[in-house]
């Protein structure tokens, strides 16, 4: 079996991967901002265990997005 590379990509696909990229690496940098400026009181779990999951888990943008409809509680 032959590997793809890069150069061997559609200019479609390639333009897609990297659309992607950018929105998932977009989507963890919001995440883990709102999570360095947020108290620990206002999430739903650990700060570590957010932080951490964040950073290392390749997700697709789905992470982000339940930490940022999720995780949060509301402010009174």
């Amino acid at each position: 079996m032959d590997k793809k590379r890069w150069s061997d990509l559609d200019p479609r696909v390639r333009q897609a991967v990297l659309l992607g990229g950018a929105f998932e690496a977009g989507l963890k940098i919001a995440a883990l901002i709102d999570l360095a400026q947020r108290p620990s009181s206002d999430l739903r779990g650990r700060k570590p265990a957010w932080a951490g999951a964040l950073a290392l888990v390749n997700s697709g943008g789905v992470l982000p997005i339940v930490y940022l409809l999720r995780a949060r509680r509301r402010r009174s």
